[in-house]
């Protein structure tokens, strides 16, 4: 079938949703059939907050004038982060697998839409994130987390962690596409897991030394862990209001995820799969 044709089924909106819906059927497929990857996924960021809390969190409180009950309040949101962070490198390596492995080869002969194949990557990264949220959430709790948030600030902070999860899964879309292996998708992304410990994560950015300070306070995830952090009644890191951390949040992930679409969607349009 020409490309010409395999476009105009682009443009058909109805098969473009039943098309994903079977690209995500196909992810949520492969998430069944080797849990070992969601597990891992999910246990980096409950290292860090075991890591943290449990063996640090003493010295750390008493660093914050608290003790380790609010040194955990404190570092609650930037694990969230982590798990939002750590389910999008699991994508690179999916797309990546589809691009070396000639599946997408075999889906450009087909009568579907070319979009649905990254959108179904995109859907199910964002269920499987869902789950990883919810059980390091939970496991924060076990551990003693409590919020004062009422129900618009916890639709607030689930709203801030949908935006994030929809911008860091196309960034990490557009680099498995342009990995040149799944090895090099696996690596790619490496730095999302360190940003959050260059921002006010997991120490207050007034802390650090003054260059330091200057690329936390200017890196995109700062502003998303102050406001989940203001959100959830922890307090804010960096010092700005919670109006302004908020706009700049929501700035970034929306530069984040246009820019990343469409770099997606050039790469997948451009490059043959290798």
């Amino acid at each position: 079938m020409s490309a010409a044709v395999m476009d105009t089924t682009a443009l058909d909106r109805p098969r473009l949703l039943t098309d994903s819906v079977t690209m995500l059927r196909r992810r949520i497929r492969h998430l069944r059939r080797y849990p070992s990857l969601t597990i891992m996924l999910i246990a980096q960021p409950l290292v860090f907050l075991l890591l943290f809390v449990v063996v640090l969190g003493g010295t750390m409180g008493a660093g914050l004038g608290g003790d380790r009950s609010d040194y955990l309040a404190f570092v609650t949101p930037a694990v969230l982060l982590l798990t939002v962070a750590s389910v999008a490198m699991g994508t690179a390596i999916g797309v990546a697998t589809d691009m070396t492995e000639g599946v997408v080869a075999r889906f450009r002969t087909m009568a579907i839409a070319r979009s649905s194949v990254l959108t179904g990557h995109v859907v199910g990264a964002f269920v499987q994130t869902a789950v990883g949220l919810v059980v390091v959430l939970g496991v924060a709790l076990a551990l003693g987390f409590r919020s004062g948030a009422g129900p618009l600030a916890w639709l607030g902070v689930a709203g801030m962690l949908a935006l994030l999860t929809v911008a860091l899964t196309w960034l990490t879309v557009a680099l498995g596409l342009a990995a040149a292996s799944v090895e090099t998708a696996s690596n790619t992304p490496m730095f999302l897991m360190l940003l959050p410990f260059l921002g006010s994560g997991f120490v207050p950015v007034d802390s650090m030394p003054a260059g330091l300070r200057w690329f936390a306070a200017y890196q995109p995830f700062t502003p998303v862990i102050d406001t989940l952090r203001g959100l959830l009644g922890a307090g804010s890191g960096s010092g700005a209001g919670p109006g302004t951390d908020a706009a700049l949040a929501v700035g970034w992930c929306v530069v984040i995820t246009v820019g990343s679409l469409l770099w997606s969607r050039r790469l997948y349009e451009t490059r043959a799969a290798r």
